[in-house]
């Protein structure tokens, strides 16, 4: 049973107690992320995350590390386009401490100037290393394909400029723009008292102030045509990734675009894995993915080739995609992908973090939770003919989006290729 409180000043609460765990997961959402900036800052959102662990008024570096991992503990933060997350996990008795330490990460950090220039260089490390794996950054390159001149097109880390740019007032600027208690979320799962949890968080935060909401710039899809972007280097095989806009996260036909994904490229029984590895061998790396925003998202397939073999291997994949679109999936093809998502999901949520994971996000970006029965009515629900038109509408030559890295690859060739695809 999940328990949710709203405080007076906007800040919501969301719990689920589970009494056999000797564990709890506790993060502090907060929305906004790197769709949130502009060229100059971008990457603010990544390089707040990283400082927000390097001290506040009540903790030193050092004593954040060791109050959570000296109790057995762990503790992490991520940044994505429309949410940042800071976590801990840690035996339940030791929750109280660490709450503590994460609110006045988030309430509190104090930035000490020469933090920042040690991470700034930390983050342009992270930056070069980002780059020097193909199979990384073959993503960012589809990813200014699909969201050309927005911030979604653009890394998460930043750029050389904007983060050798962002001073000290900007982060504290930043924090202050996006860290007002509506636009936060406490999420907690586990060994846990819901009353009492309220107790200590309303002495934390009920002294934030309302504010004004903050907005994003919202992205309408484009119809241009196939667009290809090749980066010329000497690797040992080429990695390749193709996207075709999706559906935006809470869109009617979101469980029958997770089926159809599962289908097409997401564990070892999929299309794309049996077609082009098993029964081909022309990859090693195959696999398809979805990307959800509030207002767009993205399918995305991605591979690593034998650099001979890669016309070959983007010809079988739009192969692969033209079957689903002319084909019925058959009956025990689509029990055994509703099987595998609702597997995947119970298994998931055994674990106080991932189920922490699972409430805190849906909490964010939507403010509700689906309950397990709804979901599993949702994916009972998707039928054959769903998924073909669902594919129909996907998978087109207008929208087709392809990045590739490799040595000596002939753009007329991938074009002449890609009309395999109507």
């Amino acid at each position: 049973m999940y328990e949710k409180t709203v405080l007076n000043n906007g800040l919501r609460i969301i719990t689920h107690s589970i009494p056999d765990r000797e564990s709890v997961g506790l993060g502090i959402w907060v929305g906004v992320g790197g769709r949130y900036e502009e060229v100059k800052n971008k990457g603010i959102s990544h390089f707040l995350e990283h400082l927000l662990f390097k001290g506040t008024r009540k903790y030193s570096a050092n004593r954040i590390k060791q109050s959570i991992e000296g109790v057995g503990g762990s503790l992490n933060g991520f940044t994505s386009e429309e949410f940042t997350c800071y976590y801990v996990k840690v035996p339940s008795k030791y929750l109280s401490g660490g709450l503590d330490v994460l609110s006045d990460m988030v309430l509190n950090p104090t930035l000490p100037e020469n933090e920042i220039e040690k991470e700034r260089y930390v983050i342009l490390e992270e930056i070069k290393m980002h780059k020097d794996l193909p199979q990384s950054y073959v993503h960012e390159i589809l990813d200014s394909l699909l969201w050309s001149e927005h911030p979604l097109g653009m890394n998460i880390l930043g750029t050389f400029e904007s983060v050798g740019q962002i001073k000290r007032e900007d982060l504290f600027e930043f924090k202050e723009k996006y860290h007002y208690p509506q636009n936060l979320v406490i999420a907690i799962c586990g060994n846990l008292s819901h009353k009492e949890l309220l107790k200590n968080i309303e002495r934390l935060f009920s002294c934030l102030p309302k504010s004004k909401e903050a907005e994003f710039s919202t992205f309408l899809p484009k119809s241009e045509g196939t667009k290809v972007k090749i980066l010329s280097k000497d690797t040992e095989q080429t990695h390749l990734a193709i996207g075709f806009y999706g559906l935006k996260r809470e869109h009617p036909q979101k469980y029958t675009l997770s089926i159809l994904n599962i289908i097409l490229g997401a564990n070892m029984s999929s299309r794309l894995f049996c077609e082009v590895r098993e029964r081909r061998g022309l990859a090693y790396e195959i696999g398809s993915s979805l990307r959800r925003f509030e207002d767009t998202g993205a399918v995305t397939i991605h591979a690593g080739m034998d650099n001979k073999k890669v016309y070959k291997g983007i010809e079988v994949i739009l192969k692969e995609l033209n079957k689903l679109k002319k084909d019925f999936v058959k009956k025990d093809e689509l029990k055994r992908a509703k099987e595998y998502f609702l597997g995947q999901l119970s298994l998931a949520l055994e674990d106080t973090l991932d189920h922490m994971f699972w409430i805190g996000e849906a909490t964010v970006t939507l403010n509700k939770i689906y309950s397990i029965e709804e979901v599993k009515r949702g994916i009972e629900e998707v039928s054959l003919e769903d998924l073909m038109e669902l594919a129909r509408n996907l998978f087109n030559q207008n929208s087709l989006n392809l990045a590739l890295i490799g040595p000596n690859l002939d753009e007329s060739k991938i074009s002449k290729v890609v009309r395999c695809l109507p």
